[in-house]
């Protein structure tokens, strides 16, 4: 049989070849290549591999993907932001939904949200008392404990333990705003020499701690705590058992 010869297929983007390659020998990338002819990566491949980028084309396209890459980085926080935001957002939603739920208008739910906060965070020795850095977890507990017992911030102490660069009446002035409690109140300052020549973050305002001296008080809170776990953990041994 006679040998039929075929020739090549000429490529669908040959007529635009020359000014591609010529493009990117000016420093265009093969992304821009293909955005404007529609030329694939794998072709334009095919055609570059044994070209000689002079210097001032690599060093284009080096600037090219160094952009790239901070407004990818710009891009994936961006969405990394309002995903996240997203998952607040619904967050705040459950806790809504199940805070309706509660019964706020009696001291019930208040006094066992107060007792499970003093088991973390509260005194267990001596007297009744909480420390923390936080403003809004102290703001709380004084709130509970004057509805529940009656007590108010006369009969309290306040005392402050700070880091070694925090000025002392500057904190007392934070406390004292944030608690609405007179300077007079705040009676001892205590250092922890531990950080000297460290600094301190400037929304950390050390730790207050409040005394109430009701020693009755932290009895009950601890043992509400308590009863309160080993009840939740009892029913949960019934059900398992069932």
């Amino acid at each position: 049989m006679p040998v039929v010869y075929h020739a090549p297929m000429k490529s669908r983007w040959a007529h635009v070849k020359e000014e591609v390659i010529s493009l990117r020998q000016e420093g265009a990338s093969m992304n821009e290549i293909e955005a404007r002819f529609g030329v694939p990566k794998s072709t334009q491949n095919s055609w570059f591999w044994k070209i000689e980028l002079p210097e001032e084309a690599r060093a284009i396209l080096r600037q090219k993907k160094k952009g790239h890459l901070i407004e990818a980085r710009k891009k994936a926080v961006e969405w990394h932001n309002t995903e996240k935001a997203k998952r607040l957002e619904a967050a705040r939603i459950s806790a809504e939904k199940s805070l309706s739920k509660i019964d706020l208008g009696g001291n019930t739910a208040l006094e066992l949200a107060l007792a499970m906060l003093y088991m973390g965070e509260g005194f267990k020795t001596i007297s009744t008392g909480i420390g923390n850095s936080d403003p809004l977890i102290l703001k709380f507990f004084l709130a509970a404990v004057a509805k529940i017992y009656g007590l108010n911030t006369e009969s309290m102490r306040f005392d402050l333990h700070l880091r070694a660069d925090q000025k002392p009446e500057d904190m007392k002035a934070f406390w004292s705003k944030e608690l609405g409690v007179p300077l007079d109140r705040f009676k001892g300052i205590f250092v922890d020499k531990r950080t000297i020549g460290r600094e301190t973050y400037p929304t950390y305002k050390g730790v207050c701690l409040i005394t109430c001296g009701n020693v009755a008080i932290q009895r009950k809170l601890v043992y509400l705590s308590r009863a309160f776990c080993n009840k939740i953990l009892g029913g949960q041994d019934s059900n398992m058992r069932a």
